[in-house]
């Protein structure tokens, strides 16, 4: 995995891990929306690692609820995955965890552009 890769999927993990000012900040349900496009002719590999990655560390991770996997219309090499969490604090874990398993290096070779991740939650 390029460094620069590596080094943006840490920041986000630890953005998504800092104390918010409230203690209700950290314990709220999120989603991640993550947008990845693939390189000419990789879809289906991108494809292929987000649906085993998800396998792998989806639906026995503490905190994971669910993720669903979608195409964009007009371009269909744009995966977007949208995945339900108990909090930003349980997958910043899980994302380490899947860092350190080396799970995401592939997508050095699948990715035309870096991969955009918004966290959001529900307004209170």
């Amino acid at each position: 995995m390029p460094a620069e890769t590596e080094a943006a999927i840490k920041v986000i993990v630890e953005l998504q891990a800092k104390p918010g000012k409230m203690s209700t900040e950290n314990e709220a349900a999120i989603k991640v929306i993550v947008e990845l496009q693939a390189k000419p002719g990789k879809r289906a590999e991108l494809k292929h690692l987000l649906e085993s990655v998800a396998l792998k560390f989806g639906p026995d991770e503490p905190g994971f609820l669910v993720s669903t996997r979608y195409e964009v219309l007009d371009n269909p090499d744009i995966l977007v995955e949208i995945a339900d969490w108990k909090s930003a604090e349980v997958r910043a874990v899980a994302m380490q965890k899947a860092m350190a398993s080396g799970a995401y290096a592939p997508l050095e070779e699948l990715l035309a552009a870096p991969f955009r991740a918004t966290v959001i939650r529900q307004l209170l």
